[in-house]
């Protein structure tokens, strides 16, 4: 499937075939492809809980206003963002970089994080919306439909998922065979909403 098409057929699913399995193998695929989008800095800040337990699923879908995408979606993942991931031994990030790109980015990234949390955190938000975008994306062209979720009680999913203090969540994604035709789309006319050089 091309970009383009992809774009235009991913839709919201609302409703998923709760006797489909997903494959590990198309898991995989997804996740690992998903892992190549772009991060600040490379941090790759995403750190994604891919809820496999019935009875987990069915405490977090109490949590989110009982929205059934929850349970009866093939797969579950809770997108999260590790907010201190940037002084993680960040020499990786660039391990196959040259010398000179290394020796200017490290010292860049500890400045840029250091002492600002507000930064840091905003970061692995827009991180997160990438990874998910090109999570939703790869699952239509691998035949599947999606939907991403901010519906739900942030605090007692991170609880149930037994977030560390360090991380955020960011949203959850539900992927899975849809049931039924996604409501009309509607869009506001994008010429309303592009400025040419200023407000």
């Amino acid at each position: 499937m091309d970009v383009i098409t992809a774009v235009q057929q991913r839709r919201a699913a609302k409703t998923f075939d709760p006797h489909h399995q997903m494959s590990a193998e198309t898991k995989r695929t997804l996740l690992e492809h998903a892992s190549l989008a772009p991060s600040a800095y490379n941090i790759q800040h995403w750190r994604v809980v891919d809820v496999q337990d019935p009875q987990l699923r069915a405490a977090i879908r109490e949590q989110a206003w009982g929205q059934a995408q929850v349970t009866d979606a093939s797969a579950l993942f809770v997108l999260c963002a590790d907010l201190e991931a940037w002084q993680e031994d960040p020499q990786r990030y660039w391990a196959t970089s040259p010398q000179p790109v290394q020796d200017f980015l490290l010292p860049k990234l500890d400045e840029y994080y250091r002492g600002k949390p507000e930064i840091a955190r905003d970061e692995a938000m827009r991180t997160l919306g990438i990874f998910g975008m090109t999570l939703m994306l790869l699952a239509q062209d691998l035949g599947y439909d999606s939907c991403p979720m901010d519906g739900f009680d942030f605090d007692a999913v991170a609880k149930l998922i037994h977030l560390p203090e360090n991380h955020a969540i960011g949203y959850m994604i539900a992927v899975g065979k849809g049931t039924e035709n996604a409501w009309e789309r509607n869009r506001v006319d994008i010429q309303s909403l592009v400025k040419t050089d200023h407000f």
